[in-house]
């Protein structure tokens, strides 16, 4: 394998020594680029999902357009039910849908662990076509949706506010959950070895809906099975993420189960996030998406803070807290991957 160009991203993964503090940004493939949205108007979005070749396309589109320091493959993280045999609706106005939730022992038992070489050989295809194209140029980030995250969607039938389908699950039928949750873990896992397998040089695992539990039960429905999949995963040296939106109180937990890199979101003071995880792990984050509805200038002032906050040292890479928003102005997202590639060196020095 040819070395990378701009290695960045993977060097700080890994807590070595980096020139400057490397970034991307989730959902960085997206609504807010128009290069996208020239792609999209002539495809759907499982469409795109399912076709390498859009798919390869939209990822390479924000290395060439914005400056980013890894591309992370265009995909969704509701391909796995999908692939175990759920109907997935993507719908403009009511986002993902899944018009037969799971509700019952009976429908848990039936479901099959997703097989990656025959239902979601289109991502590794795409990882594969994108590797090629990117020459070299950057790291290629593969992901999946954490086990706990998934079955929320699949028990709820979609989106939600109230939680009332999956909480009750875990509440009454606690055990029928875990069977759940632990063909959710192996079909996780498969996935994410086969997107290593077919060139992924990274993986991020995001745990979207992990905020929503005390910790005691994010502790048994989640982390339990984050720790699994990190702990079995055959990485072949590639870089684990684990990004659990909102599970702050938890970060000890989370940075003792293995992985490489904690995503944090924007609610949690980044230098307090360091001190809490310590030196085993890296950290990535944490600009709060709406700052780049700001001007330039003050997202400059914002970037600087964060890196700031984490400070002198390895062990950073540079994100949003969450995904871009689709109505962000692309030069504001250029400003702010400017701002970090001017402003980080400073923390970067070897002496």
């Amino acid at each position: 394998m040819s070395l990378l160009r701009n290695d960045l991203f993977l060097r700080a993964c890994k807590r070595q020594y980096v020139e400057r503090t490397p970034v991307w940004m989730m959902r960085q493939a997206g609504r807010y680029l128009p290069e996208y949205r020239a792609v999209r108007a002539k495809a759907d979005f499982l469409t795109m999902v399912h076709t390498p070749e859009l798919a390869a396309e939209v990822t390479i589109q924000p290395v060439d357009l914005i400056g980013v320091d890894a591309a992370i493959i265009f995909s969704d993280i509701l391909v796995i039910p999908e692939a175990m045999g759920m109907q997935l609706i993507m719908e403009e106005s009511r986002g993902p849908r899944f018009p037969e939730p799971i509700r019952s022992r009976e429908q848990i038992e039936a479901l099959p662990v997703a097989d990656p070489e025959h239902h979601l050989r289109y991502v590794t295809d795409a990882i594969a076509m994108t590797k090629n194209h990117l020459r070299d140029r950057v790291p290629l980030i593969g992901f999946a949706g954490a086990p706990w995250t998934l079955a929320a969607y699949m028990v709820e039938g979609g989106g939600t506010k109230s939680f009332g389908a999956i909480k009750k699950m875990m509440l009454d039928e606690p055990e029928s959950l875990l069977a759940l949750l632990e063909k959710l873990a192996l079909s996780v896992r498969y996935y994410l070895e086969a997107q290593i397998d077919a060139g992924a040089d990274a993986v991020q695992i995001f745990d979207t809906w992990g905020g929503i539990l005390a910790p005691d039960h994010f502790r048994k429905f989640s982390l339990d099975f984050l720790a699994d999949i990190v702990a079995k995963m055959r990485s072949e040296g590639a870089p684990v993420i684990v990004f659990s939106k909102g599970a702050n109180s938890t970060l000890r937990d989370i940075a003792s189960i293995g992985a490489d890199v904690i995503g944090v979101d924007w609610t949690v003071d980044l230098a307090e996030a360091k001190e809490v995880v310590g030196e085993n792990v890296a950290l990535q984050g944490n600009l709060d998406p709406a700052y780049l509805y700001a001007s330039p200038e003050r997202i400059r002032q914002e970037v600087r803070s964060i890196l700031r906050k984490y400070g002198k040292g390895p062990g950073h890479v540079f994100n949003l807290g969450h995904g871009i928003l689709p109505d962000v102005p692309p030069d504001h997202a250029r400003a702010m991957v400017k701002a970090v590639k001017d402003e980080s060196p400073l923390f970067h020095s070897r002496t």
